[in-house]
């Protein structure tokens, strides 16, 4: 279940939102100033915001900039084209004019729930008992976390993206060259057998083959 954050004073717009979107499935977050917005956000992390912008306490553009990696949806009297490029530009997600249209709110806030978990997929690469998140550079196996190096995130990576490929060590220093400047031919080979040690220190599983002459690729066992 999808939980969508209310930030607004006005208690009977506030009211009417939240009987709307628990009829469509949602749990729902309230916070009526800027100030109770903040804490609220401290301590949960809804799945999507309608802040409006007229807020006792902080304003809702100064709340704004407090919001990370979660869409926000402007909900606001304020008409000037102005406001909202520099609200948009900001690091709002959508806006939309008081008085708005329920049905064209819901739809909005569907395509912003989609948007998101379309990138929330594209951040992990899982394979296996592997999974790499591609934003904090994390890498779990079996659920256990296991700390890894910018370049061999960067080989490990690469392999995972072609699990069924041998890659030769000439295509793979050339790949990761950019990120991991300071990965040579010479010292490559160092390099996996960290990474290899480090994976099997924690599974058990060696999950990287060598194919001697070419190079590389994943070895993932099936579960």
């Amino acid at each position: 279940m999808n939980t969508i954050a209310i930030i607004d004073d006005d208690i009977p717009i506030g009211d009417m939102l939240t009987e709307i979107l628990a009829q469509e499935g949602y749990a729902v977050l309230r916070a009526y100033s800027g100030t109770e917005a903040l804490y609220l956000l401290t301590q949960k992390k809804p799945d999507l915001v309608l802040l409006d912008l007229m807020l006792p306490g902080l304003s809702g553009e100064e709340v704004l900039p407090y919001i990370h990696n979660i869409p926000v949806i402007v909900l606001s009297a304020k008409i000037d084209v102005e406001d909202k490029v520099n609200l948009l530009l900001g690091g709002a997600s959508d806006y939309m004019t008081k008085p708005f249209d329920i049905k064209e709110l819901l739809a909005r806030i569907t395509v912003q729930l989609r948007k998101n978990e379309i990138q929330a997929e594209s951040q992990s690469l899982s394979i296996g008992d592997l999974s790499l998140d591609t934003m904090s550079l994390a890498l779990t196996i079996k659920g256990q976390a296991v700390k890894l190096t910018r370049t061999e995130y960067a080989i490990l990576k690469l392999l995972m993206e072609n699990p069924r490929q041998v890659i030769a060590k000439s295509v793979l220093l050339d790949r990761i060259s950019l990120d991991t400047p300071d990965c040579t031919e010479r010292s490559l080979k160092q390099h996996i057998s960290n990474l290899r040690k480090k994976m099997q220190d924690v599974s058990g599983t060696d999950y990287i083959e060598t194919v001697w002459g070419i190079g590389f690729k994943l070895a993932v066992q099936k579960s």
